[in-house]
């Protein structure tokens, strides 16, 4: 491994990568590529916001460490990615999380009433029926947008995320995700390996296949990651590296930005949203006080929006 994550050093220390951080690694002789993410106090102000049932927290941590992982590829440290499952006619009809430059924001609208006669542990198609799940990347620094939409198949979030990277970006994908929310601190943990045999950047990857004996073994590897190995948070993630990838000729270590909840809400940015309608249905939203009330779904802040006469 580099000399960024020794191997052999404690399983903890003053320089290794602990809770609200992304670990990048690449293993170069296999043509692959991996992020490690262990969310903390980050996943459980989120949770703060709102008084989300057992179930949707879960769904919630799960989809936060996903948008943190998937959006750690993006190559613009403007980029945003944003992760939108919905089916207006599921008992959650819209889950939507967003990353940008290490800041992750994410909200659940759910029926109450309907996620209640469920039970306790509900299955992702009891929560969205026939929905989808949709993965944006907006480029900032070209304009460009780049969405694949695939269907809410499997067990979880992260196999839909899998089938995304497969059928849209023809790359073998292996996300394992754990989530433990029971206890007053929850936290969450994910990882990601990727093969990339044509290479990131620049060339079509015509021979990326699940079956190529190279992405077998990252497979098998990454695949061995245990829950209690992600959640852990006396193994740091240059440790949990090591642990699955100690015996490659090299393994390549860096960080990614620290991870922050990151609502973007301002009086002044609703102010320009709401300048956009003419002055006639601004006048039907304001209330008895003079204002426009307006609700962030994100952190549960509240805004009254005025206008000069």
């Amino acid at each position: 491994m580099s000399a960024d994550a020794v191997p052999g050093a404690p399983e903890t220390g003053p320089h290794e990568t602990g809770f609200d951080q992304t670990l990048l690694f690449t293993v170069p002789h296999r043509d692959a590529r991996g992020r490690l993410v262990r969310l903390g106090p980050v996943l459980e102000t989120v949770l703060a916001a709102h008084a989300y049932p057992a179930p949707i927290r879960n769904l919630l941590a799960e989809a936060l460490v996903l948008a943190a992982i998937l959006g750690s590829l993006l190559k613009d440290p403007e980029g945003q990615l944003t992760l939108q499952a919905q089916n207006s006619e599921g008992v959650v009809d819209l889950l939507v999380c967003d990353y940008r430059g290490g800041e992750v924001r994410g909200y659940v609208r759910h029926d109450r009433a309907r996620l209640d006669e469920l039970g306790p542990a509900p299955t992702l198609h009891a929560l969205f029926g026939d929905g989808y799940l949709a993965v944006t990347f907006d480029l900032a620094s070209t304009g460009q947008r780049y969405q694949g939409i695939v269907p809410l198949e499997g067990e979880t979030l992260a196999a839909a995320c899998e089938s995304y990277f497969l059928q849209s970006e023809q790359v073998p994908t292996l996300i394992r995700v754990a989530v433990d929310c029971t206890g007053a601190h929850p936290m969450a943990a994910g990882l990601l390996i990727q093969h990339l045999p044509e290479g990131e950047e620049g060339r079509e990857r015509l021979h990326a296949r699940l079956d190529h004996p190279e992405w077998d073994h990252l497979a098998i590897m990454g695949g061995s990651v245990r829950r209690d190995e992600l959640l852990n948070p006396a193994l740091s993630l240059e440790a949990l590296v090591w642990r699955l990838f100690h015996e490659e000729r090299e393994v390549r270590v860096d960080h990614g930005p620290p991870l922050v909840r990151g609502c973007r809400c301002t009086a002044e940015y609703y102010r320009q949203v709401l300048s956009r309608f003419g002055e006639a249905e601004r006048s039907e939203m304001v209330d008895e006080d003079g204002a426009i009330k307006v609700d962030c779904a994100f952190c549960s802040r509240q805004f009254a929006i005025t206008f000069d006469a």
